[in-house]
């Protein structure tokens, strides 16, 4: 049946592209808070290389900042940090943060007190690092004024913790060898945000012009293995100059990146979270990303800014360089509001301009119903209905085909050595009987991007994360444990072609009877509440055919 071929190819394509996702997608294991399973990264101190110089911009004639030497392996001193929603340490080396815990996401449901590790120096290699980078004056030497990320700050105490405060404070300082300059690197915390300014108060308290820069980065360790084959996440860096960028981290060891970057940001983004260094709206930076050594003979990444325009202070003048950390979930509510394009992060690929709206929807009825398993439910419904009418072509095109169908097995019994009188014959048939050969197509072709771009917006939000429905669906995105809905799912695919008119072609056939298969056997690896969209979905589709058969058959047996 020539029809069905389109269809057909259509469903195996589907498939493919399922699978081509999962091959060509770069994995991040899920964030760990086990001390037990962690790699012993931070023994030596970061090379020196790891600092910027500094950036030559549209005619910067700044000389490019020798990197200070490594400093001697200090007995480092943690501080910790802890809000309504982070759990932090921050190193006195730098004042870096090297380890970072999302309080209100734990790791696994039925753990509630073992939260997600955004951060993590001893596991991953993935640390916030910022500071400071001196211009020399000319005939001005001595030491180091400005502190890098390899500078010992002092802190007061080794431990903040916010209580019942609306914000926290968590000051730094570092005088430089000749007590020519302070710098108090302070972290300031509010609560009910993952946001966090830090800021970069400079004293020039020598008789000369003190002239630096901030710089800040993102640095992770190599890309981690494979998770889960089934699920989709990219692990890599990502920035915005205007338009959303994002770049694998090994792409860097071959092609390293500078560019001129006004106001946008940098981030580090994994499924559901990230970290991103976010400077001021009007602020002029120079962009790079690179491959630098890591531990024991490993590769490590880094994605920077580094002021072009240096800040001058005269002697005995202060001033202040500040810059914001977002270390959390990507909300697509709050990262609009921080800055511009952050929120596309949450990356919906070539359809965001369907999934947008539909996630938006899917927030809506959430509002109402509280549950997002039967949010997705009534958001499919919605979109049956918005469909109903291309669908029913399409149920109607088919319902007319299964109607002749022995009529079409005749034509075939009778002209099976004569092909072309066979398609002659079949067109005449089409022709007399109203059927377009290709209506049970083109609605679902029409279709086909409204499902992919659902599809991305049930895999990539967080909201979504360890929502449960009812029974034993207890988190919409992880597999079915039991993999009931995706039997139930492939029940439906069965019954969809048994209502489907009978393809011809004994290989069509074994193909059609095939695919409930090789859908639920996918299906059943996917998150449950991709599933249960297809199973809505897939039942709606069942009872408007069925009816629609049902009365075609009827007036096809009334008309013979």
């Amino acid at each position: 049946m020539e029809n069905l071929r389109p269809i057909l190819w259509l469903s195996l394509a589907f498939v493919l592209f399922l699978m081509w996702q999962a091959w060509n997608a770069d994995y991040g294991t899920r964030p760990t808070a086990d001390p037990a399973s962690e790699v012993e990264r931070d023994a030596p101190p970061e090379r020196p290389e790891d600092v910027p110089e500094a950036p030559q911009i549209e005619g910067d004639a700044a000389d490019p900042v020798a990197p200070p030497e490594a400093l001697p392996e200090p007995g480092r001193d943690s501080i910790s940090v802890r809000t309504d929603l982070l759990d932090l340490r921050i190193d006195t080396r730098g004042g870096t943060i090297t380890r970072a815990e999302l309080l209100n996401f734990p790791v696994d449901p039925r753990e509630p007190d073992v939260p997600v590790r955004l951060f993590d120096q001893r596991g991953r290699g993935y640390v916030a690092q910022s500071g400071l980078t001196h211009d020399q004056v000319e005939g001005v030497d001595g030491p180091a004024r400005a502190p890098s990320h390899h500078a010992i700050f002092q802190a007061e105490t080794d431990s903040f913790e916010m209580g019942d405060a609306d914000s926290l404070r968590v000051p730094l300082t570092w005088t430089s060898e000749d007590g020519t300059v302070r710098v108090t690197k302070t972290y300031v915390f509010e609560r009910g945000t993952h946001l966090v300014d830090v800021e970069h108060r400079i004293e020039n308290l020598s008789d000369s012009p003190w002239i630096g820069r901030q710089y800040r980065q993102l640095r992770h360790g190599p890309t981690p293995p494979r998770a889960d084959f089934f699920l989709y996440t990219f692990i890599g860096a990502a920035w915005f100059d205007g338009r959303y960028n994002k770049e694998r981290f090994e792409s860097f060891e071959d092609e390293p990146l500078e560019q001129r970057l006004d106001g946008g940001w940098i981030s580090v983004i994994e499924h559901y979270f990230m970290s991103a260094w976010i400077p001021g709206e009007d602020e002029i930076n120079a962009m790079y990303a690179r491959a630098v050594p890591g531990v024991a003979g490993a590769t490590d990444y880094l994605i920077g800014l580094h002021s072009a325009e240096p800040l001058t202070l005269e002697p005995g003048a202060s001033d202040v360089l500040s810059t914001r950390l977002w270390i959390g979930p990507k909300t697509q509510s709050e990262l609009r509001e921080i800055a511009q394009g952050l929120e596309l992060t949450v990356d919906y690929g070539i359809f965001t301009f369907l999934s947008k709206p539909l996630f938006w929807l899917l927030r809506v009825i959430h509002d109402f119903v509280g549950n997002w398993g039967w949010s997705i439910v009534i958001l499919t419904i919605l979109i049956k209905l918005a469909f109903f009418h291309l669908s029913a072509t399409s149920y109607r095109s088919m319902a007319k085909m299964r109607a002749v169908a022995p009529k079409l097995q005749s034509l075939k019994e009778r002209y099976k050595d004569d092909k072309q009188r066979m398609n002659t014959a079949l067109m005449e048939l089409y022709k007399k009987e109203k059927i377009n050969p290709l209506g049970g197509c083109l609605p679902i072709l029409v279709q086909i991007p409204v499902f992919i771009a659902l599809y991305w917006v049930l895999l990539e939000s967080v909201e979504l994360r360890q929502a449960p429905w009812m029974l034993w669906i207890q988190d919409l995105s992880t597999r079915d444990p039991y993999f009931i809905l995706p039997v139930m799912m492939g029940l439906t695919m069965f019954i969809q072609y048994k209502l489907n008119p009978p393809p011809m072609d004994p290989i069509q056939q074994k193909i059609f009877m095939a695919l409930p298969v090789v859908f639920t056997v996918f299906f059943a690896f996917f998150p449950a509440g991709l599933v249960l969209y297809w199973f809505t979905n897939n039942l709606f589709s069942i009872g408007q055919q069925y009816v629609i058969t049902r009365k075609i058959e009827a007036g096809a047996a009334k008309k013979n």
